[in-house]
């Protein structure tokens, strides 16, 4: 048995409680598709890019019928949820189709070998907190993806998620950490909390706890040193918790804060709840109460209606507020949602220039604060050991597979290890340091 991961963060947490449920259901996991008997490949469905890679991964991997010792290939997460019967139709190389949590239907077809031609799945609107009680971890970096939350409310007008996995659902707080110390136990030194949005967690809870209660609680939890806060929507970060990131705890002062957009008419169209301006103020707030802090954001080009002069303000306001980290997505037009109606789609050539244009500013603007670094000395964990000795880490800034890398030389450097780096020279994204002793 395979489980092959695709997707975000959150889809990888889910593809490790697929794999614990089939290991507990007594099939045997290899590491290798190529020496499995049956595969499950669990799927991403947010926008078009990730769509094309799961089809592509069900065509590569349904070859292994033919060249290998391959008998069944199952899809589940988000895209099968989501066009579960479509891929059966489509697909001959497929024997089933599984929405979000169908662990008992996927574990009884595994079992069978059995070829369903209908989609096992229930409806976005049905679906509750799928609390598993185990996970499977599948690397060995000093860090875990840990999930809070399912689902969202919000209906930002670009967004499928709603209508693929549900409306918002916290997790109970005794279920997160029990994962939590599971994953301490397991020599993960840094949390990384995910969800759609981690502002939100405690809804729907009795008590009504909320995100800093969640963080107080997770900090009391002996081996873990780092916990990292993802997905923060820009209308909840209140003082409160701007001023619980910057206070002496393991949670670090990181902001994930996706913006989308600067112009207030994109962001109406949108449904962001904000405009520009007080996204100017939120933003001056962070810097006025919390100097130290790492905001890293995330906008989309080319939404429907974006003209020449909204790009050029959206450019101005990057060069104006010079974010330590940014990612830049051109607007995927996605079935069942409000915006693929939109009026003034753009080009998709223009949409691509545009994330290259803005990615470019944001290259200088990230060489320009790495080469500031230069001659002092930051914290680094250390993710991994290359062949040729040399370390590879990430500074209290910066989040696995996003962010920037610390390329470490040195002596008795290991994995998961937390120590000072001086840092001596940049490449490109990266730094370049030395580890140092006493």
């Amino acid at each position: 048995m395979y489980v092959h991961k695709l997707g975000c963060p959150k889809n990888d947490v889910d593809a490790e409680y697929l794999a614990a449920f089939l290991a507990g259901a007594g099939h045997d996991l290899v590491t290798v598709p190529e020496e499995a008997e049956s595969i499950i490949v669990n799927t991403c469905g947010f926008i078009v890019p990730a769509k094309e890679e799961s089809i592509d991964e069900i065509l590569r991997l349904g070859q292994l019928k033919q060249t290998g010792r391959l008998r069944t290939l199952y899809v589940s997460g988000c895209l099968s949820q989501r066009y579960g019967d479509e891929l059966l139709r489509g697909m001959p190389e497929l024997d089933g189709a599984f929405g979000l949590g169908e662990l008992d239907a996927i574990a009884e077809a595994v079992t069978s070998s059995a070829r369903r031609d209908k989609t096992v799945r229930t409806e976005p609107r049905r679906l509750g907190y799928l609390d598993w009680e185990q996970r499977l971890l599948s690397d060995r970096y000093p860090y875990a993806y840990l999930k809070i939350s399912d689902g969202c409310d919000r209906r930002c007008s670009y967004c499928a998620i709603p209508g693929i996995r549900g409306s918002y659902r916290s997790r109970p707080l005794k279920s997160i950490l029990r994962e939590a110390e599971f994953l301490a136990r397991s020599g993960r030194k840094e949390l990384i909390l995910v969800s759609q949005e981690a502002t939100l967690w405690g809804k729907g809870l009795s008590g009504r706890p909320d995100i800093i209660t969640l963080l107080r609680e997770l900090e009391r939890i002996d081996g873990i040193a780092w916990i990292r806060l993802l997905y923060l929507h820009p209308t909840m970060v209140d003082d409160a918790l701007l001023d619980y990131l910057a206070a002496d705890n393991k949670t670090l002062n990181y902001l994930d804060l996706p913006l989308q957009h600067c112009s207030s008419r994109i962001l109406a169209a949108m449904r962001r709840k904000i405009d520009g301006a007080g996204t100017a103020r939120l933003l001056a707030s962070i810097r006025r109460r919390s100097p130290g802090a790492t905001i890293r954001t995330t906008f989309i080009v080319g939404f429907p209606g974006e003209t020449g002069e909204d790009f050029e303000e959206l450019k101005e306001f990057v060069r104006r507020h010079r974010f330590d980290r940014m990612g830049a997505f051109a607007y995927s037009p996605e079935e069942g949602t409000a915006a693929v109606k939109m009026s003034g789609q753009v080009p998709e050539i223009v949409k691509e220039e545009r994330v290259d244009e803005l990615m470019s500013l944001q290259y200088d603007i990230a060489v320009a604060r790495n080469n500031s670094l230069i001659g002092q000395t930051v914290k680094v964990i250390i993710d991994r050991i290359a062949g040729d000795g040399r370390a590879y880490g990430r500074t209290p800034a910066d989040c696995p597979e996003v962010d920037q890398e610390v390329i470490i030389h040195g002596e008795g450097l290991q994995t998961g290890q937390i120590c000072r780096v001086r840092i001596d020279a940049v490449d490109e994204y990266d730094l370049v340091g030395m580890k140092l002793t006493g």
